[in-house]
């Protein structure tokens, strides 16, 4: 079984400084383990007080052994660059027996299948992460690690935070119970992504966009994918291993892919924009759907049955009224879930069509670049030849803007419905 970080793709230099961390962090265990020892240790004949040679727990005289090590990190890069696989990763190491990650032992395993009691992962499920989760979160993190060694907290999304879950965070942060860590991920430390002062105390992991041969040769190796295709899924998603991988073995993913990459052909007027729009809104809700619908019925179906639906006793009928609160507070955070992962499709369809047009304008420009998407080439140099580079850069633009604007919380429709006007009129 390989090792903990083969996952982690391109990051090599990351990957380096993860592996002497957790090493760094196995050797303050073991140093703490000796002091503890050595503190229980009746004094022999002739020993005095502070006898003995100063040194880390590899014996290095004079040496720190918790160097390289800290409570709290912060890993960042863009979407599909792996930051949580990098935070779970290390969690894992962290957990390991040996400090190494090695991926055999039952830390490491059952880290990766996250059943490990002492690492707690946090992975929004609506548009934000709440003050109540992280301040429960955070007095369960402060616990004694079960397993001897570290209690370790993983938030993917950190950029979703609430101001006030932040707050609450960063109270941890700064005085974190002695065998607590942190790991955030999020796109960058930009204070819009990560506040200043939790940024201030953390140590920060970049994470690169990772070259489309080393996905490839991932999902060749561990998912078995045929190498053309694999070359393909990874070009078209510029990077983002999950994203390739689901291109390569969904035939879903595909058909929706080549719907959005169709929609520079449709614009032939207003109307035929506002109808582009509301296929490409309508396509992203039925995918969320599709995505949510079993873990949403699954959920309350588990939630009825706690309640005491279909029960036949003295009451039953009773409790399950009384219920009404707690299932609306259900419906309401499966709502909240909806809602993102609506974004979220949406927006992997908008990088689709984000490099469709860098194609374009790579083409007009002659830039000896290969194209993201192979199976569009004739179309965007059509368009190339069509808008020229100005051209196909304004319509790019409109195309990013389009995804900021999501992103700040305009109604998708209506940054859809202006991103193809602008698209359409150039």
């Amino acid at each position: 079984m390989p090792d903990v970080f083969a996952d982690l793709v391109g990051q090599d230099e990351a990957v380096a400084t993860l592996r002497r961390a957790a090493a760094a962090a196995s050797a303050v265990l073991r140093h703490t383990a000796g002091e503890r020892a050595l503190a229980l240790t009746p004094a022999g004949p002739g020993a005095a007080a502070g006898d003995g040679e100063p040194g880390d727990a590899d014996g290095t005289p004079g040496g720190d052994p918790g160097a390289g090590m800290t409570h709290a990190w912060i890993f960042t890069g863009p979407p599909g660059s792996g930051r949580s696989v990098a935070a779970r990763a290390f969690a894992a190491a962290l957990q390991c027996a040996y400090g190494t990650g090695c991926g055999e032992c039952p830390g490491c395993h059952t880290t990766m299948a996250g059943t490990h009691a002492d690492v707690r992962l946090v992975v929004p499920e609506g548009l934000s992460i709440g003050v109540g989760e992280m301040r429960a979160l955070v007095l369960r993190a402060a616990s004694t690690p079960s397993g001897g060694r570290w209690q370790v907290v993983i938030i993917e999304d950190a950029d979703r935070l609430t101001e006030a879950a932040g707050n609450a965070l960063l109270k941890a942060i700064e005085e974190p119970p002695p065998r607590t860590v942190f790991l955030l991920c999020a796109p960058s430390t930009h204070p819009d992504d990560v506040s200043v002062t939790i940024r201030s105390r953390c140590r920060v992991v970049p994470l690169r966009q990772p070259p489309a041969a080393a996905v490839a040769e991932v999902l060749v190796r561990r998912d078995g994918i045929a190498p053309d295709v694999a070359q393909w899924a990874a070009a078209a998603a510029q990077g983002h291993v999950g994203r390739a991988r689901r291109l390569a073995r969904d035939p879903e993913a595909r058909k929706r892919r080549e719907a959005v990459l169709a929609v520079p052909r449709r614009l032939t007027g207003v109307g035929a924009a506002f109808d582009a729009a509301s296929a490409l809104i309508e396509a992203a809700e039925a995918e969320a759907e599709a995505s949510v619908a079993e873990a949403d019925a699954a959920e309350r179906a588990a939630l009825e049955t706690a309640l005491g639906a279909g029960g036949t006793g003295r009451g039953a009928a009773g409790a399950i009224r009384g219920a009404a609160g707690q299932l609306k507070d259900l419906e309401k955070r499966q709502k909240s879930r909806a809602t993102r992962a609506q974004r979220d499709a949406l927006d992997r369809a908008l990088v689709d069509l984000a490099g469709f047009y860098r194609d374009a304008l790579v083409m007009a420009l002659r830039a000896p670049v290969e194209p993201v998407h192979t199976d569009t080439a004739a179309l965007a140099n059509a368009g190339a030849q069509k808008w020229d580079a100005e051209g196909a850069l304004r319509r790019l633009e409109a195309v990013l803007a389009c995804r900021a604007a999501i992103e700040a919380n305009v109604k998708p429709r209506i940054a859809v419905e202006s991103m193809m006007l602008t698209l359409w009129r150039g």
